[in-house]
């Protein structure tokens, strides 16, 4: 897969990725683990890791969040060497020895969050330590660029390699690490929830380099939370529960229901269980909210033991409402009364003390200190309570961070621990739990489950039917419809930061939302 391969040999047509397909089924296994085994002390994170990976197929590997998956993909990395268990690379057992034994077998890795050098070059981050030099040994710039264009050429992709990497966008920084894979003719590529911070347009740009590496023979382990994508793209997918693989079989003979079931080990139905409750009083009241070149007119109510969903495009403004209603960002005109009581605008602490809590999209940026312990995370929100004359009584931050991890069934080694080392979906917990420790009446909470697994989204999920159920108002912001059309008793839609549908329950469909979301009706009432 050297840069000087055409970029038509790539583009490959159908006739060519048809032909790689073809030959999937005969071919020996570029890459395989068998029966691998890791364990770090008493904790036993790996007991039967086995993975085939063939020429010209995008592979899935899915699981649950402590499934095992990360610790099977530093193995393959080489960060790992499993206690047992044999790697074989094209039939050939091998031990890797690091990472760079890893790369120097074919194997890269294309991480969620690429760590590019950002005052170097696109083309100097590919060729990093390789570069080609001329006489006197200084780095021919010229031919690096031109290798580098060579590349995108064949990825399908318009990429400037003179450009400095700083500014980069997530999706440009994945595709450099790709370029970086093929100048080292890598045959085994590694993608570790590649599309979770892409818009979708991004998403299509990256299937279409998918396509594009597997029509070059290119063996591609595709690992995501989103079930639609692994049936897109891949044609093989191995489930991992507990340690170990559950399930090896073809995408075209699973559905949804049974790899859902693989995975968690019970059924669909069970990850939305909602329980009836007759709304109470109006909590929040929000009338004619405007915040200048966002939103326009905005207005609706949230009531005790309710849960009202904001559902829309990207863009939309569903989180910039949200946000003016906490207070964190000023509303141009419109009111936010709580329980009666109106808000002044642009004051969180207000919002706070009047008893609404929110819990962020970027759970890692603005929701938790990840440098500090689970217990002081969890008690972030509740210092007030917990301190007298600037002194924190430890025992009460203890005690309180320990009742929530119990609530939220959080799952932990000590509460000392930095929360960094928590899976996400127990951060989203802990997040959670630092808002819900101050009995709020109102809660917000925006993109429930992003990027957890489908295990935890059914706690997340569970845990928002209990707390609606006690009398809470919840106001959820999600991208998912069946997360909106589960959790929810009632749904509105933004486009272009108008509401444009408002559906009960029982009247809502996908595609009465997804018309409401592109502009395609008039609100309707609920």
């Amino acid at each position: 897969m050297g840069a000087g391969d055409s970029a038509g040999g790539l583009e490959g047509g159908d006739g060519a990725a048809a032909k790689v397909a073809a030959d999937v089924a005969s071919a020996v296994a570029v890459l395989e683990l068998r029966h691998a085994a890791k364990s770090f002390g008493p904790v036993k994170a790996l007991l039967d890791g086995s993975v085939e990976l063939r020429a010209g197929e995008v592979h899935a590997l899915l699981g649950e969040n402590g499934a095992g998956k990360s610790t099977l993909v530093k193995i393959l990395a080489g960060v790992y060497q499993p206690d047992s268990g044999q790697l074989l690379v094209s039939g050939a057992e091998i031990t890797l020895h690091g990472p760079a034994a890893a790369r120097a077998a074919g194997i890269a890795v294309i991480y969620q969050e690429p760590m590019l050098f950002p005052d170097l070059t696109v083309a100097e981050n590919i060729y990093m330590g390789r570069q080609p030099v001329r006489a006197g040994r200084r780095i021919d710039r010229g031919a690096m660029n031109r290798a580098a264009n060579e590349i995108f050429a064949q990825l399908g992709v318009v990429l400037d390699p003179a450009r400095p990497a700083r500014g980069l966008s997530v999706a440009d920084q994945q595709i450099v690490e790709i370029a970086k894979a093929l100048s080292l003719d890598a045959r085994v590529l590694i993608m570790d929830e590649p599309t979770a911070a892409l818009s979708s347009v991004e998403v299509e740009r990256l299937f279409r380099v998918i396509a594009a590496l597997r029509g070059r023979g290119a063996a591609i382990m595709f690992i995501s939370h989103r079930l639609d994508e692994v049936f897109a793209i891949c044609q093989q997918v191995t489930i991992m529960r507990d340690g170990k693989f559950v399930l090896n079989a073809p995408t075209g003979e699973l559905d949804v229901d049974t790899v859902i079931r693989a995975m968690i080990g019970r059924d669909l139905g069970e990850m939305y269980q909602k329980t009836g409750t007759v709304p109470g009083e109006v909590v929040l009241a929000v009338d004619q909210l405007v915040r200048e070149n966002v939103f326009y007119d905005v207005s609706f109510n949230v009531r005790r033991g309710e849960v009202v969903a904001l559902a829309g495009l990207v863009g939309a403004g569903r989180t910039e409402v949200a946000r003016a209603i906490f207070g964190i960002d000023r509303r141009t005109s419109g009111s936010v009364r709580l329980l009666g009581k109106a808000l002044p605008n642009g004051e969180p602490a207000a919002a706070m003390a009047a008893g609404i809590a929110f819990v962020p999209e970027d759970r890692r940026q603005q929701g938790l200190v990840m440098d500090l312990a689970i217990d002081h995370n969890v008690a972030l929100a509740s210092l007030h309570r917990l301190s007298k004359a600037g002194f924190i009584f430890r025992s009460a931050e203890r005690r309180l961070a320990v009742t929530w991890a119990e609530r939220l069934q959080l799952k932990y080694g000590r509460m000392r621990d930095m929360v960094s080392t928590l899976s996400g979906g127990n951060q989203q917990k802990v997040v959670l739990g630092k808002w819900l420790a101050r009995k709020p009446s109102l809660l917000i909470i925006d993109e429930p489950t992003r990027g957890i697994d489908v295990a935890t989204k059914a706690e997340v999920h569970r845990i928002i039917d209990e707390l609606a159920a006690e009398g809470m108002a919840v106001l959820m912001i999600s991208s998912e419809l069946p997360e909106v059309l589960g959790v929810s008793d009632r749904i509105l839609v933004l486009h272009e930061g108008r509401l444009t549908g408002e559906f009960a329950r029982a009247d809502a469909t996908e595609d009465k939302i997804i018309r409401a979301a592109t502009g395609q009706v008039a609100k309707a009432a609920a």
